[in-house]
C-alpha cells in the first residue's frame, strides 16, 4: 500500500518535473511555432510568455517575444480619408474620384495605445540591457519608435544620435542576427538607411530630423559623400537651391561620379530652366556617369544643345 501511495505521488509530480526540465530553447521553439500560426499576439501567446518569463526571467529571447506581443497589441489600423497625395511616404491605399472629378485619397492609418507601447518599449529595453552589443535589438526599438511617432520622429532621432555616439566613442563589437559581426561600413550603411527612412516620411519635422541625423553622422564621418548628399537633398526640397548646390558640388569635387549629386543637380537645373547650369552637370555626367547609358544620354543631350 505504501509503495502504491509513493507511486501515485511520483505520477502526480511528473508534469511539474517535465515543466522544470523545459529549456530556454524549448520555450523559444514553442513560441516560434505558435507565433507562426496565430501571430505575435494571438491566442495562447500571452500564457506561454508568462510561463516562459516565470521559468527564465533573464532570457533575452523571452524579452524580445514580449516586446513583439506588446507592440502588436498596442496598434490598430483604420482606413481614413486624408487631403494629401502621400502619408508617411506611402501612396493612398484607395485613391478615388467622385462624380464631380474631386479626388479622395484613403490611407491605412495606425493608432497606438500609449500604455501598451510603454510596455513594449520596456521589454525591448530589458533585452538591450541584457545584450548591450546586439545591434538588431537596438534597431527593433528604433523601428518601433519611428512607427509610433509617425510624422514627428523625435525619440527615434535621439536614439539614433545616441547610437552613433556609442559606436564611434566606445567602438563596441556589435552583434547582429544573421551577420558575422558588423563592420564600420555596414554600421554607416545602416545609419544611411535610417536617414532615408526618415526622409521618406515627408513631413517638415521628419525633414529636420533627416538633416540633424546627417549632420550628426558628419561629425564622425568627415565629409562623407552619403551624408553631404543628404544635406544637399534637404536644401533641395526646401528650394534653397544655392545651398543645395554647395553641398553637391563639395561631393562632386572629390567624387565626380557620385550619381545622387549628379542627378539632383541636373534635376535642379532643369526645374529652374538654367541651361548653363544643366550643361555643366551634363558634362560631368557624360564623363563620369555610372553606366554607359548614363554617359551616352548626357552626351546626347549636350549634343542637342549645340
Amino acid at each position: 500500500m505504501k509503495r502504491i501511495f509513493v507511486l501515485l505521488i511520483a505520477l502526480a509530480l511528473l508534469p511539474l518535473a517535465a515543466l522544470a526540465q523545459e529549456s530556454q530553447a524549448d520555450f523559444l521553439r514553442r513560441y516560434n511555432n505558435l507565433a507562426e500560426r496565430v501571430g505575435p499576439s494571438g491566442v495562447g501567446i500571452e500564457t506561454l510568455l508568462n510561463k516562459w518569463e516565470a521559468a527564465y526571467p533573464e532570457d533575452p529571447q523571452q524579452m524580445l517575444a514580449r516586446f513583439s506581443f506588446c507592440f502588436s497589441r498596442c496598434r490598430t489600423s483604420r482606413v481614413v480619408e486624408l487631403d494629401r497625395d502621400r502619408y508617411l511616404g506611402q501612396p493612398p491605399l484607395l485613391p478615388m474620384t467622385d462624380s464631380l472629378g474631386k479626388k479622395h485619397n484613403y490611407f491605412e492609418v495606425y493608432e497606438y495605445d500609449d500604455d501598451l507601447f510603454a510596455e513594449a518599449n520596456a521589454a525591448i529595453g530589458k533585452a538591450i540591457s541584457a545584450k548591450p552589443w546586439r545591434l538588431d535589438y537596438r534597431f527593433a526599438r528604433i523601428d518601433a519608435l519611428i512607427a509610433y511617432e509617425k510624422e514627428k520622429p523625435e525619440m527615434a532621432l535621439q536614439e539614433l544620435c545616441a547610437l552613433a555616439d556609442k559606436n564611434y566613442k566606445e567602438k563596441p563589437v556589435w552583434e547582429f542576427e544573421g551577420l558575422d559581426g558588423v563592420t564600420q561600413e555596414q554600421f554607416k550603411a545602416f545609419m544611411q538607411d535610417y536617414c532615408a527612412a526618415i526622409f521618406r516620411i515627408g513631413s517638415d519635422a521628419s525633414a529636420l530630423a533627416f538633416k540633424t541625423l546627417s549632420e550628426h553622422m558628419l561629425t564622425y564621418c568627415k565629409e562623407d559623400p552619403l551624408f553631404l548628399d543628404n544635406l544637399g537633398s534637404y536644401h533641395l526640397i526646401r528650394k534653397e537651391n544655392k545651398k543645395a548646390l554647395q553641398y553637391y558640388d563639395k561631393v562632386l569635387k572629390k567624387h565626380p561620379g557620385d550619381m545622387t549629386a549628379l542627378r539632383n543637380c541636373l534635376l535642379l537645373a532643369r526645374t529652374t530652366k538654367d541651361r548653363k547650369l544643366e550643361k555643366k552637370y551634363l558634362q560631368l555626367m557624360a564623363r563620369n556617369g555610372e553606366t554607359e547609358q548614363d554617359r551616352a544620354s548626357a552626351q546626347a543631350r549636350l549634343d542637342a544643345y549645340r
